[in-house]
């Protein structure tokens, strides 16, 4: 069973790569750079496509074959919507490892097209975001009249990679976002915090525009979503005045100095540290009479889990086990598929 890896000479997708074997089914490689994806596709005796995705007829040639397009090539903001569409016009199922809002949102307002089409669109298959997605899910199943959802997570030892450091570069300067009465709206970045009790320890986390902000809504129809990550109280501090100087961030030549800045850096963390890593998820569901309930997960390092949960879920597409339409993992696969995964771990 095959399928289209696209972004193939990105860090998670060479973990995918070192992977596959194990879930018996097959990658081609796909990219844009004709010198390594050919020199990947040499390493691991693998088919390949050299393509770009500026032109749509071009994608929908080196696709059309295909039952499932992987797109781990960030940020997604460029990549995703002429390989969605593609995907739609060919009938190639879609999954991706995206964390970014407006993708799930795009993924969402195509839901008809795409059952139509006979395919599902399932955006956000890593980290992003299927541990915090069943949370939600599983926060939802034990107070059925919540009103109210918050989510955070946090890195135990872990680092970015460039892309994930690239994806954030690229939104330098702009705001957050939570969901107020099933609306997505925007609030400075970090207006919130609060200390998390995670398994492990308690940690300080600030408000973020994680993609939960999107699917937690749709996997959970709980109408109020706020999502928090780790910080330390310092920088959330110097957030207070970023409102005053957004402006400069957006300018091109700054955004331009920090991914220069990026790419002198490690791909990503070493083996042994990832190894080590682990990533803690805790979801409060509260209800109209402040009653709640919390679920907490740990699971493995955010990229490691990244790529066993991506192929997981291509696997079973290719298996023939998906819904037409937009799908979130936990709607397509119920609450338990993070327990699929190997070393999460449910508190």
């Amino acid at each position: 069973m095959k399928f289209l890896l696209y972004g193939a000479n990105g860090y998670t997708a060479q973990l995918i790569l070192r992977m596959y074997k194990d879930f018996g089914i097959t990658p081609v490689i796909g990219g844009r750079s004709a010198e390594k994806v050919k020199s990947l596709a040499a390493q691991y005796n693998l088919d390949y496509r050299v393509f770009g995705l500026e032109n749509a007829a071009e994608i929908q040639a080196n696709i059309k074959e295909f039952q499932v397009v992987l797109n781990c090539a960030g940020p997604f903001s460029k990549t995703g919507r002429p390989m969605i569409e593609a995907c739609i016009t060919q009938k190639v199922h879609y999954l991706d490892i995206t964390g970014e809002i407006h993708i799930f949102e795009r993924c969402h307002k195509l839901n008809e097209k795409a059952k139509n089409a006979g395919i599902m669109l399932m955006p956000g298959v890593g980290f992003d975001v299927v541990p915090t997605d069943c949370a939600s899910a599983m926060a939802k199943e034990k107070m059925p009249d919540a009103t109210h959802l918050k989510i955070a997570f946090a890195s135990i030892g872990g680092t970015m990679s460039h892309g994930t450091s690239n994806t954030m570069a690229e939104g330098m300067g702009l705001p957050g976002a939570r969901r107020e009465n099933g609306k997505i709206v925007t609030i400075p970045l970090g207006k919130n915090s609060m200390n998390v009790p995670f398994v492990s320890k308690d940690i300080f986390c600030m408000s973020i525009p994680w993609g939960d902000v999107s699917t937690a809504f749709y996997s959970t129809g709980i109408p109020n979503i706020e999502t928090f990550t780790q910080s330390s109280p310092k920088t959330f501090n110097r957030l207070k005045y970023q409102q005053y100087y957004n402006w400069f961030l957006r300018l091109g030549f700054v955004r331009r100095y920090a991914l220069n800045q990026i790419a002198k850096k490690p791909t990503g963390p070493s083996d042994a540290r990832r190894e080590k890593a682990s990533m803690n998820v805790w979801v409060e569901a509260t209800n109209a009479a402040k009653e709640s309930v919390v679920v907490k997960l740990v699971v493995k390092e955010g990229y490691t889990f990244t790529a066993l949960s991506a192929l997981t879920c291509v696997k079973k597409v290719l298996e023939g086990n998906f819904i037409t339409g937009f799908q979130t993992p936990s709607n397509a696969y119920s609450a338990q598929l993070v327990m699929e995964i190997e070393g999460s771990e449910l508190h």
